[in-house]
């Protein structure tokens, strides 16, 4: 086990390397330029070489990135220009939000989808199953930015039972105190995963259900309730691990548009205003906070996998 988690630290490296290199690389294939394209088509050729000479964007581009690396081996992600404030900073103020409107629908979305999921495969090819799949298809091909917008117009407009934009407190705390406007926020990022984490607990447990010792338990006559529970559960959702890790760029990616529909003042929406004032450093930082995520969120779940199913060895 310590020689896997040593060989996936490794190449959890190599791969965020090669994220900071393709980020830095397509920031610079923008035309004319990152000081182009941070200072706008209005600025002059003195403004613009002016501005690259001073942030170092004149420089050869294998120096540039050498040079950011550096800054990130001290923490230093760059700076905003638009918000006039390291982008550190900024990271810190709104990741935690982002962290609770995921972290909400992650916990609402396993209340939810893990008893469908059983429920289908209990009922599988009857109506109950249809019905549940044809609704898990209906949510999971809607795009997120639609689903949000349809949410609003129908609680929000028609019947005015959550407020249409989400919690505008500055830290966590400030959020939670607005529990009701954190609903459709948290409803929207949770219909799209119960969709999809619905009908993985129902492929997975279709599987466990055929096997020999849940046969045997049902031929001895043990009720649905403990079978299910003493003999089902565990090992139909220990596959479950391996989609959290997965799904975590999804449900980030969700997060993003989530945030911009219902203005929530979390990462995601401060990635929506850097794209659109081009604030590239900031963009930078973001994608190079998700990757880690993402990395860290892989290696975790290949970790836990192993430790929830003793079946698992890994060498």
């Amino acid at each position: 086990m310590s020689a896997f988690i040593v060989r996936r630290i490794g190449q959890s490296v190599v791969v965020l390397f090669g994220v900071t290199l393709i980020v830095f690389l397509l920031v610079h294939l923008l035309p004319g330029g990152p000081a182009r394209a941070l200072l706008g088509p209005g600025a002059t050729p003195q403004q613009v070489q002016y501005f690259a000479t001073e942030n170092g964007y004149n420089l050869p581009v294998m120096l540039q990135y050498l040079h950011y690396m550096e800054r990130l081996f001290h923490g230093n992600l760059g700076f905003s220009y638009s918000y006039n404030q390291s982008v550190a900073s900024l990271l810190e103020q709104d990741i935690p939000k982002t962290a609770l409107l995921v972290g909400l629908a992650y916990v609402c979305t396993m209340l939810i989808a893990v008893p469908l999921g059983i429920v289908q495969a209990l009922r599988s090819n009857t109506k109950v199953d249809h019905v549940i799949t044809g609704g898990a298809f209906v949510a999971y091909s809607m795009p997120q930015f639609w689903l949000s917008t349809l949410l609003i117009l129908w609680f929000s407009v028609s019947f005015h039972f959550f407020p249409s934009e989400g919690p505008q407190g500055a830290t966590v705390g400030a959020a939670l105190k607005d529990p009701v406007a954190l609903v459709l926020p948290v409803a929207s990022l949770t219909l799209v995963s119960v969709a999809l984490f619905s009908r993985f607990v129902r492929s997975s447990t279709t599987t466990v259900l055929v096997q020999d010792y849940i046969r045997t338990a049902r031929a001895k006559g043990v009720p649905l309730r403990r079978l299910v529970r003493k003999h089902l559960l565990r090992n139909a959702l220990s596959p479950m691990v391996t989609l959290f890790g997965v799904s975590l760029p999804f449900v980030i990616g969700g997060a993003i548009v989530v945030e911009s529909v219902f203005n929530y003042p979390g990462m995601g929406l401060l990635l929506w205003k850097a794209a659109t004032s081009r604030d590239y450093p900031l963009l930078m930082g973001f994608t190079l906070v998700v990757g880690v995520a993402t990395v860290l969120g892989n290696l975790i779940t290949d970790v836990l996998y192993a430790v929830v199913d003793p079946r698992v060895h890994y060498e």
